[in-house]
């Protein structure tokens, strides 16, 4: 069966033309924290902003925070669709924080929600969840965590961020404006092995060797600064296919992820983020391709094992599982969502509660 991949199911859509605390928690501006009614300034692409919430009700059910007077972070705020139903069936309840290191999302997002009370806005990578919890007192999650793991739809439809090779832009794909690296830096200062490196490992594609000495061969007499440019180099490298994935596919998701340094970081923080919720506390996480869903199912396979520790170790010094699985597989997308949203079909959702 061909492999689902996102962003060819993006442009497609748009070929189509579908898309027509608790009571003393006090928030503060500083330290990228906001309160919900800081004043936005948003760019271009924020007035615009693309968003599809995908499996909200699913998500959010998962977590049981109906009336619930405890913390929920969550980790991937995005155009704040899961925020505002968390924020919703709190009703009034308990205190959510929300994080995003992309701006574009931060200033939708604190717009779209500015009328709730119980939210805390933190433009942040959610591998800093918990340092900035802990500034607000906050010493565990008693309530529930979520992620949405991988670029967002505004971020891949977005005409001048570099993620698309539909539109003519600059190699860029950062999801913090702020890094320095780019999609430009890896393209033309990368050494060729390490190309070939990423778009295997990222991209799972099996031309890399092809398309990793094209585009040494052609930065030797110009730099590719372009997404169309890029997207030339990769289609005279590979010989020419009826595939329904466009020949750009996977290197672009590739270089998306080594930009971001995604899949490290998703691996990061569930690793980190776990031992911090207090036992009854829920995760439940949303993955839109293999290798994203791959490192959320081996993390929770480990942490729900009866014993973590090393082979080596004599006895069991661990102190038991951490985890257990409430999906033990992966809940998908209803058939009437994927109606609407058809790159919903990707999606895969696991779900685990701390023990």
């Amino acid at each position: 069966m061909n492999k689902i991949y996102f962003y060819d199911l993006i442009n497609k859509e748009n070929n189509k033309d579908k898309i027509k605390m608790h009571k003393n928690i006090k928030t503060n501006n500083k330290n990228n924290t906001f309160k919900s009614d800081d004043n936005i300034q948003m760019n271009n692409d924020s007035f615009s902003y693309k968003h599809f919430t995908v499996m909200k009700n699913e998500l959010i059910n998962s977590i049981k925070c109906d009336n619930q007077n405890k913390i929920y972070v969550d980790g991937t705020l995005g155009g704040g669709g899961h925020s505002e139903e968390i924020l919703k069936r709190l009703n009034g309840a308990g205190h959510l924080f929300s994080f995003d290191i992309d701006i574009d999302a931060i200033n939708y997002s604190k717009k779209l929600l500015e009328g709730y009370k119980n939210l805390t806005i933190i433009n942040d990578n959610y591998i800093n969840i918990i340092e900035n919890l802990e500034k607000f007192g906050i010493k565990e999650i008693d309530g529930g965590v979520i992620f949405d793991f991988g670029a967002s739809y505004h971020q891949l439809t977005s005409e001048s961020r570099g993620f698309s090779f539909k539109f003519d832009s600059k190699l860029d794909m950062r999801f913090d404006q702020k890094s320095d690296l780019t999609a430009y830096e890896i393209v033309n200062k990368y050494k060729e092995d390490e190309l070939v490196y990423i778009f295997s490992n990222y991209g799972e594609e099996r031309y890399s060797k092809r398309i990793a000495r094209a585009i040494a061969e052609t930065r030797k007499n110009k730099k590719i600064e372009t997404t169309f440019m890029l997207c030339e180099v990769i289609k005279k490298a590979i010989p020419s296919t009826n595939s329904r994935i466009h020949y750009a596919t996977r290197v672009f998701q590739a270089l998306r992820i080594e930009v971001n340094n995604e899949l490290k970081n998703i691996k990061k923080i569930l690793y980190k983020i776990v031992p911090f919720l207090k036992v009854g506390g829920i995760i439940s996480v949303l993955s839109f391709h293999s290798l994203e869903d791959k490192i959320v199912k081996t993390a929770f396979k480990e942490m729900s094992k009866q014993c973590r520790c090393s082979i080596n170790e004599p006895v069991c010094i661990c102190g038991g599982p951490l985890l257990k699985l409430i999906t033990k597989k992966p809940q998908l997308p209803d058939d009437n969502e994927i109606a609407i949203n058809p790159p919903s079909r990707s999606v895969k959702m696991r779900t685990a509660v701390r023990i």
